[in-house]
């Protein structure tokens, strides 16, 4: 989210800086989980060369011996197995998590519409990206409507208006601070030109 978005919408500098740091919260915490997926990927991707290294080592010293060459090419079998099988699920990962920041929170249920992407025609490429993403999701949205929450078109603002009395005043339940950033984005919605202090 940019700041002239909100620059935009005719909000406060001190409202747009608590949305700003809502979202950067949000931003963080969603590093945060790629950092450690990434730190666990290259862990195992390590390991996994290691015991190559270690097994071609054991087949080269065991020479002529029929019965500790079979054990070796069982292991390098099943290691290439296990290798497979891990990129596999990393890649299953990447597109799930791929479909789940797409959806964001426009789908009523994520884990059920997420369900409905047809993954074996997602393309990942080695940057990350993932392409058929997009026109899967349009093709949801239009044939599925109902998994979705309607979209609020923005209302046109008027610049120089002042608002009515009794408007722009946040819900006497909860103060603009402890408002939730869906909240924040929801009231603003419903109160545009709205000052929050």
């Amino acid at each position: 989210m940019k700041r002239k978005f909100l620059e935009d919408l005719g909000l406060e500098k001190d409202a747009i800086d608590k949305i700003m740091s809502e979202n950067g919260a949000d931003i963080e915490a969603a590093k945060a989980e790629y950092d450690a997926l990434k730190q666990e990927r290259d862990s195992l991707a390590a390991q996994v060369t290691e015991r190559d290294g270690q097994l071609e080592t054991l087949r080269k010293s065991a020479g002529e011996n029929e019965t500790l060459t079979k054990q070796i090419a069982d292991l390098q079998a099943e290691n290439l197995a296990a290798r497979q099988q891990y990129e596999s699920d990393m890649k299953e990962l990447k597109l799930s998590t791929a479909i789940k920041l797409a959806l964001g929170d426009t789908a009523q249920d994520a884990e059920l519409v997420a369900g409905l992407f047809d993954k074996s025609k997602l393309i990942l490429s080695e940057d990350g990206k993932v392409t058929g993403l997009e026109e899967q999701l349009k093709a949801l949205k239009k044939e599925k409507a109902f998994l979705f929450k309607e979209e609020k078109t923005p209302q046109q603002q008027i610049k120089g208006g002042k608002p009515a009395d009794g408007r722009g005043t946040p819900p006497v339940d909860k103060k603009p601070s402890e408002m939730t950033y869906s909240e924040m984005c929801a009231y603003l919605e419903a109160n545009p030109g709205a000052k929050i202090e």
